[in-house]
């Protein structure tokens, strides 16, 4: 393991971030209210060939479970698909403590730790990326990444050396960038899927498409 893929627990690299969970911390001491680690499968680092990078925790998801998509919308939708791919094994529960597993794949997100309003600036992005870049680059069998919405797309893009302009976002988009082949769908949230700019058909496509690169 890379040792710079994870956070420190207090990491203080963007402040406005670092205080808001220090609010969190005060107000409702119970929950994780620190930078999420990315979700594994039991395997290990060397079975992933699959990693997906969602944007930033939710305040009341990943934020107080500790976990990638738990205890939100996002996670329903997102952890149902997996395990109709047999990309996830047990029961999503949404929360931490469940018997969901992952299968050949990893969940991180781009920005580590909750944004205000769910809306991290341009230097927290930049910031993060010290932790996305050696996140990918952990996984010596990874073959695929999936971004989930066009600010995760466009930091993976950086982070595996590409430039935005040459790989721009695009739902169910496919781009290579060197070792690496980069799918992308729109973000599973409940505000895209209220408004039907992501349906789930839409989703199970993006995922089709995965499984058949990956020869699932």
């Amino acid at each position: 393991m890379i040792a710079s893929s994870e956070p420190d627990r207090d990491c203080a690299l963007c402040p406005r971030l670092h205080d808001f969970i220090a609010e969190w911390r005060e107000r409702e001491p119970a929950w994780f209210n620190a930078p999420v680690p990315a979700f594994l499968p039991p395997e290990g680092d060397d079975s992933v060939r699959l990693l997906i990078v969602g944007l930033a925790p939710g305040l009341r998801g990943a934020n107080r479970t500790g976990r990638p998509f738990t205890g939100d919308y996002a996670g329903d939708l997102l952890y149902s698909t997996l395990l109709r791919f047999g990309l996830a094994s047990g029961r999503f529960e949404a929360r931490p403590d469940d018997s969901l597993q992952l299968s050949r794949t990893a969940i991180v997100n781009a920005v580590r730790c909750v944004p205000p309003q769910n809306k991290p600036t341009g230097p927290e992005i930049s910031t993060c990326r010290t932790f996305l870049t050696p996140t990918i680059e952990r996984f010596p069998n990874l073959s695929a990444v999936l971004a989930l919405g066009s600010i995760a797309h466009q930091s993976v893009v950086r982070a595996l050396g590409g430039r935005v302009a040459a790989h721009p976002f695009k739902h169910r988009g496919l781009h290579q960038l060197g070792h690496v082949t980069l799918f992308s769908s729109y973000h599973c949230s409940r505000y895209n899927t209220n408004t039907g700019v992501l349906t789930e058909e839409m989703f199970v496509n993006v995922f089709k498409d995965i499984a058949e690169f990956l020869g699932e």
